[in-house]
């Protein structure tokens, strides 16, 4: 008697074990989940993009013998005075609550010996970060956490944040076990008591308010710091035009793989767009309007080599911002932690539990013991290497290009991989000079 043939089980492609988990641990909980870094989601980025290098029709640089520059000059346009950096490599905004005082003196020192600034984040500015800070951009958040007017004097660029990739149109998070005597005397706030930022700024709901705003900090200031604008990847042509007319000095766009210190889930995979999407809009306002280059533009959010540094360049960016990747390269999710990320549940690459304030790298979190982990010399040296390869990175593919300065990168250097990144960042597909929606074959 021949037995029936039994159906292999299937799993199911849209409950995913992942999502099954999800859904338990909602109805377990009643609550949302709460996380740091980026969006886990795979989406278009610049990994389907790739570089067109010189050969007859274009004629290559050689080697390091013909000089490539990779200097960039931030806030011309209204400041006196400016930011001049050696790299087109800055460090995003992070701030002191959500990482430790080790953690942002380290990136202090390391921005500073790679030649470029890095920005304070939300809840004020510390003196070791300022003390060791050559350049330091400090940012000017709805929560307005530690803001005062001394310490925009002090800064040498001011970030009015609108928005941010990982959670546009939201606030972030600091939970209580974050919230030391020092963070809470910076920032005004309880002891060891949950605390969510404002999603938006309480004395302005539009965009000629943003511009009285931006000439109250210029007063203040004396009209010498370059006012940036940071704005979350949701709508980037608009968003990016208004704040040009609004007066500010650089446009700092944040796609939707740029990371947090913590945010609900829900944010960090579901709203915003793709960093290689928001990009080309965003240039194009500036075109429109007749400000590109006259206006810079920083891009962030998923920049991890020289190759993603160039190909924002080639897009339009006058440069990049990076903040997780920095984190990385002090130490963060580093495996000789493998052990302690296994008894929090989770493993070194995946550590995303920020908010918790447990981090064995010692780099977000306020636990003393914790801390004394991280050197921050040693740290800021790594960061220091990472920044050199990323600017070398660069320049090597800017030269195999025939260009003289990374900002001479051009879209036509580029050609993309699959229709999706063709159509987001405006370069034809490989192999044809199809651009979607633009015609061609």
């Amino acid at each position: 008697m021949s037995k029936t043939p039994q159906t292999l089980p299937r799993d199911s492609a849209t409950f995913t074990p992942e999502i099954s988990a999800e859904i338990r641990r909602a109805a377990d909980t009643g609550i949302y989940d709460i996380r740091g870094g980026g969006a886990k989601r795979k989406v278009p980025h610049f990994d389907d993009l790739l570089f067109l290098g010189a050969s007859i029709s274009r004629y290559p640089l050689e080697g390091y013998r013909e000089k490539c520059d990779t200097t960039v000059t931030l806030g011309a346009r209204f400041a006196s005075k400016p930011i001049v950096l050696k790299t087109p490599v800055t460090i995003a905004g992070m701030s002191f609550g959500a990482l430790s005082g080790p953690a942002k003196e380290a990136l202090g020192r390391g921005a500073t010996m790679a030649g470029t600034s890095t920005t304070t984040g939300d809840g004020g500015m510390t003196d070791e970060e300022r003390g060791h800070s050559e350049k330091l951009v400090y940012q000017y958040l709805p929560s307005r956490y530690g803001m005062n007017p001394d310490d925009l004097r002090r800064a040498d660029a001011i970030e009015i944040v609108v928005g941010q990739g990982a959670k546009p149109g939201g606030g972030g998070m600091l939970l209580g076990q974050k919230i030391t005597e020092r963070v809470a005397g910076m920032r005004n706030l309880p002891v060891g008591i949950d605390q969510r930022s404002a999603c938006r700024h309480p004395d302005w709901t539009g965009p000629d308010d943003l511009e009285i705003k931006i000439l109250e900090i210029r007063e203040i200031t004396n009209w010498e710091k370059p006012i940036y604008v940071k704005i979350g990847g949701a709508r980037p042509y608009y968003d990016t035009a208004l704040a040009v007319k609004a007066g500010a000095d650089v446009v700092v766009l944040d796609g939707m793989q740029g990371g947090t210190a913590a945010t609900q889930d829900v944010f960090i995979e579901h709203v915003g767009q793709p960093t290689l999407a928001c990009i080309r809009p965003a240039v194009k306002a500036l075109q429109d309007l007749g400000m590109h280059r006259t206006v810079q533009l920083i891009v962030s959010g998923g920049i991890r080599s020289g190759a993603d540094v160039a190909k924002a360049l080639a897009l339009g960016a006058d440069a990049v911002a990076i903040g997780t990747a920095a984190l990385i390269a002090l130490g963060e999710n580093d495996p000789k932690w493998g052990a302690e990320y296994a008894a929090l549940g989770t493993t070194a690459d995946a550590y995303d539990d920020w908010h918790e304030g447990k981090d064995p790298a010692g780099i977000t979190t306020q636990d003393p013991e914790l801390m004394k982990r991280l050197d921050p010399v040693e740290a800021a040296r790594k960061l220091r290497n990472y920044l050199a390869v990323l600017t070398l990175e660069c320049q090597t593919i800017a030269r195999a290009c025939g260009k003289s300065h990374v900002h001479n990168l051009e879209p036509e250097d580029l050609c993309a991989l699959t229709i999706e990144a063709a159509a987001m960042a405006g370069v034809p597909l490989a192999g044809t000079n199809w651009i979607p929606g633009q015609g061609g074959f």
